[in-house]
């Protein structure tokens, strides 16, 4: 199969001053479209930059697929040529973009091209393969997979993706399905020198996975079988130059479903990359509507290098239709950084706390005054609710206990808005933070996995837990539906929210709604203008054996019904603080204003984890097209039915009678 490969080298335009032509139009590519093609039958992946093909050709087939299945046709408005007449730059454009030049004829032609937008540009770069540099996916005009349009670029298509397939097994179409997965390749570019000495060359002994006897064939097994029953799970491969395993990535379509749902933050655990378990697995994770984590995808790294970690992110990202989150939370780690840079540039990068706190005991435990210094560290982090008042708490720890040349907390200080709450309070963060003294995140496979599991073992459980964490989620969907949740107030907020909310999301809040009453002081400061200024005073647990006084300061605009507490709990965990309620609740606003309802948090709201490409039709000649078509089918029913024990019953009823149904046809035959 000829590979399609996200890269990690950087784009730069290296023929700027070589002797060069363009030509325009189409240039004959309908007569040279390879016939193998960059991705066999169709083709639900959108274009994204840093893709890499092995010729021009591939990379106008791989556009015209995805343009068939959005229901758009293609062109080539440029190519670039040297004078040697190499081609070494083109540009593809939707069917409609630009205009037709105006026409002296007495019954000209009517104007079909919309001036639309939507283009792929892609180069020829120095390891001779052609990268896409630049994209544009969104149209100026309406697209449709149904409308049974035929464009001229999909007449030569339909050679490549419906030619017959005499398929009768199952152990062909596993085939088939093997074969159209992509394979991400990635060239490494060398060392890199840093002086914290994180980062590693990618020639080293990390070139390819240390798999034992039998865990390559149980890897094959294990994805050769979830490809047969789950027709959208989704995996790539990374193979050194000497065709060895490197990198995996997967990810099945509940997974990338619940994306669509919970992108918003996304976490990535590299516990077993950083503490040396023998699964060297990568997990992305996010939250669902019951604050619940939710797997979003699993590699699997020979090494913790720039180049591998690059390679996983672009491999998740192009999984995930393109499509990165607001806020990407990992451990604090130089390579994971440079990595997060260069494939999520708009998502904010936060470190994890309390995998830096954790770390405090081997950093400074050797230390003297250990005990006071971690109190003191404490003290800046946790309770710090400006970061005027962050800078002077740090600043006083560092010069009473004479750690200006330490080079650990040299570094936390650097990355310190990245981590310290205090300048997190403007991102939301749906929880996956946390932000007290003793929080600690668990992993998604904890129970499943430790230091010592082989792979082998680990893939036999991996269904288990995805099970069980499944099972946690309906469960929890039933109990919110269909029981009502014990109110321990008759707070109209909390009456609110109970309509509205999942029962564990509720419970979080209650705590909030109870600690409403233990604020005993709140007193106007400032009543000037449109924004009032309030100062809430509550007894909050300092180091989990005293209790101290504090004032939180919080602004009311009664005109916008907006609230704005000091402490950023909102942001935090999707829901108002106890502080923003009291100053609500004093000026006799009976609901909380709709946008601190949180949609994410509703019960309401139907969610169906089966994937829809908009695929335009099947191929019913196709046994391939057909086994997907009637599994997707089949899920919609599957997510219906789970719904009640009526439901669940008329179906089964109505699926033994289809069964019976085809039973009969086949012995008509």
């Amino acid at each position: 199969m000829d590979g399609v490969s996200l890269n990690t080298d950087p784009v730069v335009d290296d023929d700027a001053d070589a002797d060069e032509f363009e030509i325009e139009g189409d240039c004959g590519m309908a007569e040279c479209i390879s016939q193998s093609g960059v991705i066999q039958g169709e083709n639900p992946l959108p274009p994204v930059v840093g893709m890499e093909f092995d010729s021009y050709e591939n990379v106008y087939y791989f556009y015209n697929c995805y343009a068939k299945e959005q229901g758009f046709g293609v062109r080539v408005s440029n190519t670039w040529y040297r004078k040697t007449k190499e081609r070494y730059r083109g540009k593809l454009s939707c069917s409609s973009a630009g205009f037709k030049k105006k026409s002296e004829a007495n019954r000209p032609r009517p104007e079909t091209r919309t001036g639309c937008p939507a283009m792929i540009k892609f180069r020829l770069m120095e390891n001779k393969r052609w990268r896409i540099i630049e994209v544009e996916l969104d149209h100026n005009h309406l697209i449709s997979p149904v409308s049974g349009k035929i464009y001229k670029s999909h007449k030569q298509l339909g050679i490549g993706t419906k030619r017959a397939l005499q398929l009768d097994s199952a152990e062909e179409v596993q085939k088939v399905r093997l074969f159209r997965t992509m394979v991400i390749d990635v060239e490494g570019n060398g060392s890199v020198e840093v002086s914290s000495g994180e980062f590693r060359s990618s020639h080293n002994q990390t070139s390819q996975l240390r798999l034992k006897d039998g865990d390559a064939q149980a890897i094959h097994n294990y994805f050769s079988h979830l490809q047969l029953i789950d027709p959208n799970f989704f995996y790539v491969v990374d193979l050194n130059e000497k065709g060895c395993l490197r990198n995996l990535f997967w990810s099945n379509t509940r997974s990338r479903v619940a994306y669509g749902y919970f992108g918003d933050v996304v976490a990535v655990d590299t516990t077993c990359l950083t503490d040396k378990y023998q699964v060297p697995l990568v997990s992305f994770i996010g939250v669902n509507h019951h604050g619940q984590s939710v797997l979003l995808g699993c590699g699997l790294l020979a090494g913790d290098t720039i180049e591998a970690c690059t390679w996983l992110f672009r491999a998740w990202l192009t999984c995930m239709l393109g499509r990165p989150p607001q806020v990407i939370i990992t451990d604090q780690c130089r390579t994971l950084q440079a990595a997060v840079t260069d494939v999520f540039p708009r998502a904010f990068h936060c470190l994890c706390l309390p995998r830096i706190m954790q770390k405090v005991p081997e950093k400074l435990g050797g230390l003297y005054e250990y005990e006071s210094i971690r109190m003191a560290l404490n003290n800046a982090v946790y309770y710090s609710l400006r970061p005027e008042e962050f800078e002077a708490t740090w600043e006083d720890m560092i010069h009473h206990y004479g750690l200006r040349n330490h080079v650990w907390l040299q570094m936390l200080y650097e990355d310190r808005r990245q981590w310290v709450p205090v300048f997190l309070k403007e991102i939301f963060l749906a929880g996956m933070l946390p932000t007290r003294p003793n929080e600690v995140v668990e992993s998604f496979f904890d129970g499943y996995l430790n230091k010592h599991t082989s792979l082998k073992e680990f893939l036999d459980k991996y269904d288990q837990a995805l099970q069980a964490n499944h099972q946690v989620e309906v469960l929890a969907d039933m109990e919110s539906r269909n029981s009502g949740f014990m109110l321990q107030s008759r707070c109209y907020f909390e009456l609110q929210l109970a309509k509205l909310y999942t029962n564990n999301i509720l419970r979080k809040f209650e705590r909030e709604v109870e600690g409403m009453y233990s604020c005993f002081c709140t007193r106007k400061i400032n009543g000037e203008g449109e924004v009032i200024t309030y100062m809430v005073r509550e007894q909050i647990e300092v180091d989990g054996n005293r209790r101290e006084s504090r004032d939180f300061e919080v602004l009311y605009n009664a005109t916008e019904m907006e609230v704005l507490c000091v402490c950023g709990l909102f942001n935090f965990k999707g829901y108002l603080c106890r502080h923003a309620l009291r100053v609500l609740h004093q000026n006799g606003i009976e609901e909380i204003p709709h946008q601190y309802v949180v949609s994410r948090w509703r019960k309401d709201i139907k969610r169906s984890y089966v994937l829809n490409h908009s695929n335009g039709g099947i191929d019913i000649n196709n046994p391939v097209h057909r086994y997907d078509h009637l599994y997707k089918c089949i899920m919609q029913v599957v997510e219906e039915a789970r719904k009640s024990e009526v439901r669940y019953k008329d179906t089964v009823q109505a699926l033994d009678q289809i069964l019976r149904k085809l039973n009969l046809v086949e012995g008509r035959l």
